[in-house]
C-alpha cells in the first residue's frame, strides 16, 4: 500500500512517534488514522511495560504556584538520565503533573500507597489513577506511559507536596 507523506506527517504530529513507526502503523491499519493511533498506543504501552523495571534516579523537581499564590505544588518526577530530564517533553510532563496535583489534590502517588481502611475512591485519592484534567479520556498513568514511549526511558513520580493557604 502506498502511503502519502502528508498522512504520515499528520500521524507523527498527533503522536510524536517516529516516522517509521507511523508508516508501519498506517500500513497495518490500511491507511486508517484512527486504527493507526490505536496501534501506536498499544506499542507505547508495551514500551512502557518493558521500561518499568529500569531504575529512574535522575529527574527534576517541578514547582507550580497557582494564580494568587494560594496553592503551591512541588513534585519530583524521575527518569533514567539527566539528558532526558532536560528535554522539553519531560519538563512539560512534570509541569502537567504539578497542575494536576494543584487542581485535583490527590493524597497518594499510586494505589500501592493506599492504607487498607481509607474512605474514598482510589481514582480520586491516587494521582496515577486520576483522569487527566486536560483530557479526561486519559489517566495520569496513561500520560506518563505516552511520554515513556516518546523519550525511551522509564519515568515515575516519586513524591509530591501540595500546599494550600488556610488548610
Amino acid at each position: 500500500m502506498q502511503l502519502s507523506t502528508d498522512i504520515i506527517k499528520k500521524l507523527r504530529e498527533q503522536t510524536g512517534a517516529g516516522i517509521m513507526d507511523c508508516k508501519r502503523a498506517l500500513s497495518e491499519a490500511g491507511g486508517n488514522i484512527e486504527k493507526a493511533l490505536e496501534i501506536l498506543e498499544q506499542q507505547g504501552l508495551a514500551i512502557a511495560r518493558k521500561k518499568a523495571q529500569r531504575i529512574a534516579e535522575q529527574g527534576i523537581v517541578e514547582a507550580y504556584i497557582h494564580m494568587g499564590g494560594k496553592i503551591g505544588v512541588l513534585v519530583e518526577v524521575n527518569c533514567e538520565t539527566d539528558f532526558v530530564a532536560r528535554t522539553d517533553e519531560f519538563k512539560e510532563l512534570a509541569h502537567n503533573i504539578a497542575l494536576q496535583i494543584a487542581a485535583m489534590s490527590p493524597q497518594f502517588v499510586s494505589p500501592d500507597e493506599l492504607p487498607e481502611n481509607i474512605d474514598g475512591e482510589p481514582e480520586a485519592l491516587c494521582l496515577l489513577l486520576q483522569p487527566y484534567i486536560k483530557d479526561p479520556n486519559k489517566t495520569i498513568k496513561n500520560l506518563i506511559d505516552e511520554t515513556i514511549a516518546k523519550v525511551g526511558e522509564n519515568i515515575r513520580v516519586r513524591r509530591f507536596a501540595r500546599f494550600e493557604v488556610g488548610c
